[in-house]
């Protein structure tokens, strides 16, 4: 069951095409937990060129679908609605799984720390039940107007 479609995560962050990774949110417990989809297919413009004849969904992609399914939980915080999330540090990250098209990325993001303005997130990208990429992600918190 979905929780939110594609168009109401975009109302929420402001990534787009090409780069809104997020196909929809299967759970989601508002400041605690959430759980998101990424459909990976062939026609993935990053393909082209990662790597030609041997398609692999680069690292840095799957911190970034990590970090949009992030903050989701963390704009869904009812003191963070209205805001917008800034990717402020990446610590821990490991790769484990080589992601390809036809893989399904589920996102599991379980908020850690809350602030006056930051969130602390342990995220993990699993394919198939298995951990293709984990990570501590921490952001900023700021109005959508102000200028950081």
């Amino acid at each position: 069951m979905k929780v939110m479609d594609a168009q109401e995560i975009m109302d929420m962050i402001p990534n787009r095409y090409p780069i809104c990774y997020i196909d929809y949110v299967d759970e989601l417990v508002p400041g605690e937990e959430i759980t998101a989809t990424k459909n990976v297919t062939i026609n993935e413009s990053f393909f082209r060129g990662h790597f030609p004849n041997n398609p692999v969904m680069p690292g840095v992609l799957i911190i970034e679908t990590l970090a949009q399914a992030a903050s989701i939980l963390i704009l869904k915080s009812p003191e963070f609605e209205n805001k917008t999330a800034y990717l402020g540090a990446i610590h821990q990250a490991k790769f484990r799984k080589v992601v390809r098209p036809g893989d399904v990325l589920k996102l599991h993001i379980v908020m850690e720390k809350k602030k006056s303005n930051m969130g602390i997130v342990k995220a993990a990208a699993l394919v198939d039940g298995k951990k293709a990429c984990i990570a501590e992600l921490m952001f900023a918190v700021y109005d959508r107007d102000e200028k950081i």
